[in-house]
């Protein structure tokens, strides 16, 4: 029997974008590559309709997380029961992370740290001084944090700072 590593890979699901939603991830973030990719064939064209040599999967590394994106028509999108968290150690970190993600994607999505990129994906882009703040979640500090962060889109570290030490 083999000594293998079982790992979870999330399998992203898109119409036809999975090449350049992959390459725009990977030109985010640090350490991140394409892995793989493999194209569609004759075999099962009269049930995805897809051309040979189209692309069907990209494996893809962000900062050592491995994914795969699948091109696999219009049928299923994403929707807010799935999202990434992207824990940030300042607000130079949640900045570029928010205002590479949210590039193009739908103004409306965004709320409590939470936005849609331009593919319809989730992302919570979280600073750490925020958990740690909310960790006590009953206290009169954690309660003001929580007030003001359910009033932000973009978290902002010193607004939430402030409000935790009232």
């Amino acid at each position: 029997m083999s000594k293998r590593i079982h790992t979870i890979v999330p399998c992203l699901w898109f119409d036809d974008q999975a090449e350049a939603a992959a390459n725009f991830y990977v030109g985010i973030f640090p350490n991140s590559k394409i892995t793989a990719m493999s194209r569609y064939g004759e075999a099962g064209r009269d049930v995805h309709g897809r051309p040979p040599g189209s692309v069907l999967t990209v494996d893809f590394e962000l900062d050592g997380q491995r994914f795969t994106a699948l091109n696999g028509g219009p049928v299923f999108k994403f929707n807010e029961a799935l999202s990434f968290q992207i824990h940030c150690d300042d607000q130079e970190e949640l900045d570029y992370y928010w205002d590479r993600l949210s590039a193009g994607g739908d103004p409306n999505a965004q709320q409590c740290g939470w936005l849609k990129d331009r593919y319809g994906l989730s992302w919570q882009v979280v600073p750490i001084a925020m958990l740690e703040m909310l960790e006590d979640s009953l206290s009169a500090p954690s309660q003001r944090a929580f007030a003001a962060m359910m009033q932000m889109k973009k978290l902002d570290i010193a607004a939430l700072q402030k409000a935790f030490d009232g």
